[in-house]
């Protein structure tokens, strides 16, 4: 590991977190003394996701981040508890394969988000089922209601 300061090769761990997957270290350059942090990630495969009309595109955890964002907006949910969800959305993609259709993707989504915040939920149902009239979102909520 180089200090991004002095490029000095040695350098030792003060504090080492695992957070969602990721492993954090909180690092000293033996030679200037100065600290850094420093953040690992397993290498992922290729996930690729299969729209509705059966194209191919990779999967992007950005556009999920945007979708679940857009969901919560003005809601009371941290940004902690999203990128844990985010996570998890990402896992359970991944030990489908190498491919996921948008489809289950959604339900992931769907399902996370019904946990974390109800109005969360029925904003990203109404965009992604396609809700078309107010009979939609009365289903829908009575289906919450009732749980």
């Amino acid at each position: 590991m180089y200090c991004p300061y002095c490029l000095n090769t040695e350098t030792r761990v003060i504090d080492k977190r695992d957070v969602a997957g990721i492993t954090k270290r909180r690092r000293e350059c033996l030679k200037c003394l100065r600290r850094f942090n420093t953040m690992e990630q397993p290498e992922q495969i290729t996930l690729r996701v299969v729209k509705k009309d059966g194209r191919h595109e990779g999967f992007d955890r950005e556009k999920l981040r945007r979708g679940i964002l857009r969901a919560c907006e003005k809601r009371p949910v941290n940004t902690e508890t999203i990128e844990s969800m985010i996570h998890r959305i990402e896992d359970k993609a991944r030990k489908q394969g190498k491919e996921i259709s948008s489809f289950l993707l959604g339900e992931l989504v769907a399902k996370e988000l019904k946990k974390v915040d109800k109005v969360a939920y029925i904003r990203f149902a109404s965009v992604y089922r396609e809700f078309t009239d107010i009979s939609d979102f009365k289903n829908e909520i009575r289906g919450l209601v009732k749980k």
